[in-house]
């Protein structure tokens, strides 16, 4: 498992994290899944139930396990988020 504050470039997130794992916030509550690594930067996610996809940067990851765990609340991921792969973080 990775843990901590380590950057995750790239080439360790695509040894990591692959698709349709749960993406988790800091309160443990599953907010999103893994559709596939976008770039080398970005995480996009599976459709919503609108049937849009989001995209959230790999700079939010804290940890991967059988999750990838991100820094934020689910809530407040889901605000921050973006609609399309051209998101700063």
């Amino acid at each position: 498992m990775l843990k901590g504050l380590v950057m995750l470039d790239s080439q360790t997130a695509e040894g990591l994290i692959k698709p349709h794992m749960p993406v988790v916030g800091s309160n443990n509550t599953q907010f999103a899944v893994v559709d596939h690594l976008e770039g080398r930067d970005l995480i996009k996610l599976t459709k919503d139930a609108r049937g849009q996809h989001h995209y959230i940067p790999l700079t939010w990851v804290t940890s991967v396990d059988d999750k990838v765990h991100v820094d934020r609340p689910g809530d407040q991921a889901m605000r921050e988020w973006s609609t399309t792969p051209t998101m700063k973080s």
